[in-house]
């Protein structure tokens, strides 16, 4: 299998206080489209109360929404509601409209990753879903020195669970003090590495990396749809290592995105705000608001 090399390296700005109770960094900036196609936003949020996301909308994408440490509260108003614990994961396709939550759970603290993926215009209006993906039910595919945890794609034969709108490859790897492996990558996926935890090099030319750096792996070598694979090699420093390997097959459409929205045109910007607005994507998320009065 071909290696995949490194383009680009991306060091985020140190997280920042954005409200009581809200800190966050932007990992994957928006309006790259093209670069980052089919990865739209990457955010990282530490929260506590008062902090959180009441109830807001999207359509046009699927949200991605990993627990690092503590409790997340989730709930959507399509009667979906639950609490998340570390390496935890509530994968979201809005679709054509839903309303959602997301709230640190009581007193305790949430620190996570969302990531916001592309729907291809097809499927941009596509009924709304809703998976937990649980730590403890996780498939893991075990290497020399090395675990990686499938949440969506396979490797070495093994299929996540997650149903998914767009080809994705979404994986947790963690290594061993000085271990090294090679990851099986579609040759024709776009991708990036976030390093979580631990000092890495990534690729076929070594790349130096550490925690908060996103690394974006060359363009696809392959066209779309094809089956080939090419891997991507990761070697640990002398402490352990957790990093994420997300891949995607790009779509190749124009984006135009503007707040939770997401589609191909300024005047689908334009209806899903209508639509909103007209009570379409239905009314609010009950399980939230009971959890916000119990906080008052």
């Amino acid at each position: 299998m071909a290696q995949r090399s490194i383009r680009q390296v991306v060091t985020p700005s140190a997280p920042q206080t954005r409200a009581p109770g809200m800190t966050n960094r932007v990992l994957i900036t928006p309006g790259n489209w093209t670069d980052y196609d089919p990865f739209l936003v990457l955010v990282e949020d530490w929260m506590r109360e008062p902090g959180g996301f009441p109830d807001h909308p999207h359509r046009g994408i699927e949200t991605v929404t990993l627990v690092l440490d503590g409790e997340l509260h989730h709930a959507d108003n399509r009667g979906n509601s639950g609490v998340l614990g570390a390496d935890d994961v509530q994968w979201m396709t809005a679709g054509k409209g839903i309303i959602h939550a997301e709230l640190p759970n009581e007193d305790k603290t949430s620190h996570t990753l969302q990531l916001w993926l592309n729907l291809p215009a097809a499927a941009k209006m596509v009924e709304s879903a809703y998976q937990d993906l649980l730590a403890g039910n996780a498939l893991r595919v075990e290497e020399h020195g090395a675990t990686i945890r499938l949440l969506s794609g396979a490797i070495e034969g093994v299929q996540a669970p997650a149903q998914t709108q767009t080809p994705v490859q979404y994986l947790d790897l963690r290594l061993d003090p000085g271990g090294r492996v090679d990851v099986p990558v579609p040759a024709s996926h776009n991708g990036f590495v976030l390093v979580i935890e631990g000092e890495v090099r990534v690729g076929s030319d070594a790349t130096a990396a550490s925690p908060g750096q996103v690394l974006w792996l060359d363009y696809p070598r392959a066209p779309h749809g094809d089956g080939s694979l090419g891997s991507l090699r990761v070697t640990a420093a002398a402490v352990p290592a957790r990093l994420l390997v997300v891949t995607g097959e790009p779509l190749g459409e124009r984006v135009v995105a503007y707040g939770p929205f997401v589609m191909n045109s300024e005047e689908e910007i334009r209806q899903a705000y209508v639509d909103f607005h007209s009570g379409l994507f239905g009314g609010p998320t009950p399980a939230a608001q009971d959890l916000s009065r119990a906080r008052n």
